[in-house]
């Protein structure tokens, strides 16, 4: 650990904050404590390295007195952003900071973070904390769609008390959530798709999936599509097909070629198969392609491209029921489809990206999506104002 060393008894309880190395990271993110906050692969160090343009810093902190005194019990990955003509930041911690959010005492840590950021030059923060807020099982959302139907117009949810309560702290501080006034609000999905391994054997999976699924997963089989981990070389034929992917379905990510070559480097010198690339191919050509990250327990499906042609033999169901096997003979706990539209009516564009996953027979989840507040200070006040309406014009 460096030597900086910021204190602060803001809590019930004094805690330590400092800088710490890529290994004393990681070490922690796989500990028993640090597996329990369920760490996200965008709080991982490598992801520093994906992120062009953004300085990186690697937090951690704990108790400095009682038990586990000296010992790491959260972390976070800070990515600085300069604010054009001035010497100062935005700090966005993207689904972080890894931290134990049942615990009530959130200014134990919270304080000594904000403080540190403070004397970085940041003139604001946003984070993303980990609680989810509510889930939807994918049979009730099949039975509300309907024309100018929302996810949120669904009663038959489970909220998450955890989820809650870390929502009214935040408040109760001054953050407040993105997307509340209008504006585009997060930058990752506040709506993803998860289907859980936990405790379900593979033939619990395949009778999860509705029978359009378990149909079109057959029909791939039958028709010769192979599915196999690709390497790097394969990098450049999935941005093609993700070209095509974003022309047809209406999308733009805005990101090249070297993003993902670079996404691909660095998260797999962290760990070798973080980031995987799975094809799928029929008669020799590689019809669909997509990636899959895995930290820990938790295994994300991120991206997916396909080709326009050939699509009755179902390469992408091949592909997904592969990639869902092999996260659940890992020990995953989770399948992570990420984002989703919010939308439910049959008649919007999106919806169809939301079908496709909910024929899984997972769950809808909103995450308590990203939070933002300015820090102390009349200057850095109107700093995030400015900051807003740059933004807005961008």
């Amino acid at each position: 650990m460096s030597a900086l060393l910021v204190t602060a008894g803001c809590g019930r309880h004094k805690a330590w904050l400092r800088t710490v190395s890529a290994e004393t990271y990681r070490a922690f993110l796989a500990s028993r404590t640090g597996s329990a906050s369920a760490p996200g692969f965008l709080q991982c160090p490598s992801w520093a390295a994906v992120k062009d343009g953004w300085r990186a810093e690697l937090l951690g902190w704990g108790p400095e007195t009682g038990p586990g005194a000296g010992q790491l019990n959260g972390v976070a990955l800070v990515l600085l952003r300069q604010f054009p003509g001035t010497r100062k930041y935005f700090a966005y911690l993207p689904e972080g900071p890894v931290a134990d959010w049942t615990d009530p005492d959130v200014d134990g840590w919270l304080g000594p973070l904000l403080h540190h950021l403070r004397t970085l030059g940041v003139f604001a923060v946003r984070i993303g904390p980990s609680p989810a807020y509510r889930r939807w099982d994918a049979a009730a959302l099949k039975a509300a769609t309907g024309p100018g139907q929302r996810l949120s117009d669904v009663l038959t949810c489970e909220v998450d008390p955890l989820g809650a309560a870390v929502a009214e702290r935040l408040r109760s501080r001054g953050w407040r959530r993105c997307g509340e006034d209008g504006e585009d609000g997060d930058a990752q999905p506040r709506y993803v798709f998860r289907v859980p391994l936990a405790g379900r054997s593979a033939d619990d999976l395949w009778s999860g999936l509705n029978q359009e699924w378990r149909r079109n997963i057959r029909r791939a089989h039958k028709s010769g599509v192979q599915v196999a981990v690709g390497s790097a070389a394969e990098l450049p034929e999935f941005y093609r097909l993700l070209r095509i992917t974003e022309e047809r379905d209406g999308f733009r990510l805005g990101r090249s070629l070297a993003y993902y070559e670079r996404q691909y480097a660095a998260l797999n010198a962290e760990e070798p198969g973080r980031m995987k690339l799975y094809l799928a191919r029929h008669e020799g050509e590689i019809l669909a392609a997509h990636t899959m990250i895995t930290v820990g327990r938790r295994v994300w499906y991120q991206t997916g491209a396909s080709a326009d042609h050939r699509r009755e033999v179902r390469p992408s169901n091949a592909l997904q029921w592969q990639m869902m096997l092999d996260a659940h003979a890992r020990g995953a706990e989770v399948y992570d489809m990420r984002g989703i539209p919010s939308t439910l009516d049959p008649e919007d564009r999106p919806f169809g990206l939301l079908r496709w996953k909910l024929g899984t027979g997972g769950q809808a989840v909103e995450t308590l999506g990203e939070w933002e507040t300015p820090l102390s200070g009349t200057a850095n006040h109107t700093l995030y104002r400015a900051f807003q309406m740059y933004l807005a014009r961008r």
